[in-house]
């Protein structure tokens, strides 16, 4: 028995629990095998993408007619490229770890890449959930977006074998190279991502003179090191080095300023690298070196972090897996070192932020610490739930709230703006975080959105039988609607919704949500007829639609018309 494979094995029985519920009413997966199948899956999809319980679910379309896709996830475009992550699953009850990844898995995902992302293929025989998220990715595509394909190979054994690679190949030279990625996920992938939480303690080999410096009870070391050293410390801790860090690495292929530097490593100019690359920011809590040197130190860390050039770093690792590259690199990249009070999180946080909030990277957890965040977590226990402005693993019970889930909600609900809610998450605590957390947002008001919201979102997860087809697409649109009844139902701006009207809103809006919702539908069904006319609605047409939010003055107008 492999003892990670062993491990993990113990971590799905537990996932199976958490899921149990939902895959059976969303999926209509009650069997324990095939239920232990999905939880792998949605194992691996929390760990790969760093989501947490409830995104990661909302990934799976495991389920019949999935063309071997198990989940798949679709980021927010940036600079007119779409990541699109597709997982498929292979659990084995034995735990010997030692099966390779079936060639036949490797087929259908081929196929399946060059079925469901041609926006002129006709879908059929393709289950819903798929179908909505391939629909909304063909959409985006429609609209002259560039899809970077991710795709997960995920067992609890070895990668694919030889055979496998072949179809890779083939695949690759017919168009694949430039736009698909392929990675193995296993049993030691996923143990190393838990087991994150162990210090890297080791040494820092560096390069020429250094500067350090001792400031406001902390130092700094600014130097220079061979792009070998960094290879050689990326494959001693991997992504355990990069548990601070708040980019995700997304892997040589789907991202063009890792191709880059992949490039200049591979290329003649490697001498100039470190004048190309902007460095790697470093932590730890304590570091040091022989001073009486004149150079070339050798640097002891304790409890080291990157906080900002993981890409950098996971590239050269890559890169530098070619031994021919690794033997004459001739390249450095300029590093800073900063050894920081062990005890002070939050200069951590800040400078994290600092270091990154010039690139695409989710702030959510930067904003923690925010003197609004910390409000709403007070004023929100004063009503009897919970407000999770930290991200965390453990699953949610319905008292509880986070932060990110109250983003999306409150920018549906109160400022009526759901395209941006659904499609502009990356932004919720960058461009949009003032207006989502204005100076006036209350617990109360954050409570009762995350509350409709939810009502929204399940409906638009167990749709019911008779439901619309733009159900699927418009739950952030349904919030804003129903938010808007419930403030007509009690006389009221949102301003005030408060501590002293909170009882009585969530008890109207608990005995009024059904008929809040039907006249939802309702509403946003006749501004699609105005919209569109007679015309039939593709699933590509209605995710563009609420996209974009064409909507949102078409049921303005509505509303007016009733009051005149």
């Amino acid at each position: 028995m492999n003892i990670n494979a062993a491990i993990v094995d113990q971590q799905i029985t537990k996932v199976m629990e958490t899921i149990r519920e939902r895959a059976a009413n969303e999926l209509n997966i009650r069997n324990d095998d095939m239920l232990k199948s999905l939880a792998f899956v949605f194992l691996c999809v929390k760990t790969a993408l760093d989501l947490d319980d409830v995104e990661a679910f909302d990934c799976l379309v495991e389920g019949g007619q999935d063309f071997g896709v198990d989940a798949i996830h679709i980021s927010n475009e940036y600079r007119g490229e779409l990541t699109i992550s597709l997982f498929q699953g292979k659990y084995k009850r034995n735990l010997k770890g030692d099966s390779h990844f079936p060639e036949n898995g490797i087929v259908k995902l081929v196929n399946a890449i060059k079925y469901i992302f041609n926006p002129n293929a006709i879908l059929e025989n393709i289950n819903e959930r798929l179908r909505t998220k391939v629909e909304e990715a063909r959409s985006l595509i429609s609209d002259g977006h560039i899809p970077q394909i991710k795709v997960l190979a995920c067992n609890n054994g070895l990668q694919w074998n030889s055979s496998a690679q072949d179809e890779i190949d083939r695949a690759n030279e017919e168009g694949f190279k430039d736009q698909v990625a392929w990675c193995h996920v296993n049993h030691d992938n996923i143990v190393q991502v838990l087991q994150g939480t162990k210090k890297v303690d080791d040494k820092l080999q560096l390069s020429g003179k250094a500067v350090v410096e001792d400031m406001n009870f902390s130092r700094v070391l600014i130097g220079r090191i061979a792009v070998e050293e960094i290879h050689a410390l990326m494959k001693r801790h991997g992504e355990r080095l990069l548990d601070r860090n708040i980019r995700r690495y997304l892997g040589l292929q789907t991202n063009r300023v890792n191709k880059e530097i992949y490039e200049t490593l591979k290329s003649s100019h490697r001498a100039n690298f470190y004048f190309y690359n902007n460095g790697i920011t470093l932590t730890c809590d304590k570091f040091s070196y022989n001073a009486l040197q004149s150079g070339d130190y050798i640097v002891n860390v304790e409890n080291l972090q990157i906080i900002n050039g993981g890409q950098t770093c996971m590239t050269i690792y890559e890169a530098l897996e070619n031994p021919s590259l690794l033997a004459s690199s001739e390249a450095y990249v300029l590093i800073r070192l900063y050894q920081l009070p062990s005890n002070d999180e939050n200069l951590v946080h800040q400078i994290t932020f600092a270091t990154n909030s010039q690139n695409p990277v989710d702030l959510r957890d930067l904003k923690s610490n925010h003197e609004k965040q910390i409000q709403l977590e007070t004023d929100i226990a004063q009503l009897g739930y919970s407000y999770k402005r930290k991200r965390s693993d453990s699953s949610l019970r319905s008292t509880e709230i986070t932060s990110g889930v109250a983003a999306e909600s409150i920018l549906s609900v109160w400022r009526r703006r759901p395209h941006q809610a659904k499609y502009f998450s990356r932004e919720h605590f960058g461009k949009l975080y003032d207006i989502i957390f204005s100076k006036n947002l209350n617990g109360s008001q954050t409570i009762l959105a995350t509350i409709i919201h939810r009502y929204s979102e399940n409906k638009r997860k167990r749709p019911p039988q008779d439901a619309p087809t733009f159900l699927r697409y418009a739950s952030c649109f349904i919030s804003m609607q129903m938010g808007k009844y419930l403030l007509k139902e009690m006389n009221l701006n949102v301003s005030g919704v408060n501590h002293q009207t909170f009882k009585d809103a969530m008890t109207i809006f608990e005995k009024n949500k059904e008929r809040f919702f039907q006249t939802a539908l309702s509403d946003i069904e006749k501004a699609l007829e105005e919209l569109y006319g007679d015309s039939s609605i593709s699933l590509q047409q209605l995710a563009a639609t609420f996209r974009r939010g064409d909507l949102i003055g078409i049921l303005d107008k509505q509303e007016n018309n009733e009051i005149h």
